[in-house]
């Protein structure tokens, strides 16, 4: 268990405690991915796995979530920007996999 970072007494304590951070949240995104890469099931042709309005509405709350957390909407939004377009990528993979012999 990681110490709260205003009880970490050194500066390994709070490397220690970020790496536990980082390792969750890579823990994260593999399970997001996990059901971004499943919504291909629902999804009726190739063009319809980007869903650009689905990506705004992502990028704009995840902003506004980051803003109300004190960070930087810019840097997360970012943040996000790449790890939708990740996701797009690995969602028509596994549709084209689910799909694969049948016309788009």
């Amino acid at each position: 268990m990681s110490i709260p970072p205003d009880h970490c007494t050194s500066l390994e304590e709070i490397r220690a405690g970020m790496d536990a951070v980082d390792r969750e949240i890579v823990a994260l995104i593999a399970k997001r991915v996990d059901y971004v890469r499943n919504a291909a099931k629902f999804k009726t042709s190739s063009a319809s796995v980007a869903a650009p309005d689905r990506v705004a509405a992502v990028l704009k709350t995840r902003r506004e979530w980051a803003e109300a957390a004190g960070l930087s909407g810019d840097v997360i939004e970012g943040l996000y920007r790449e790890l939708v377009a990740y996701s797009v990528g690995e969602e028509h993979k596994r549709w084209k996999e689910i799909n694969a012999g049948q016309p788009t």
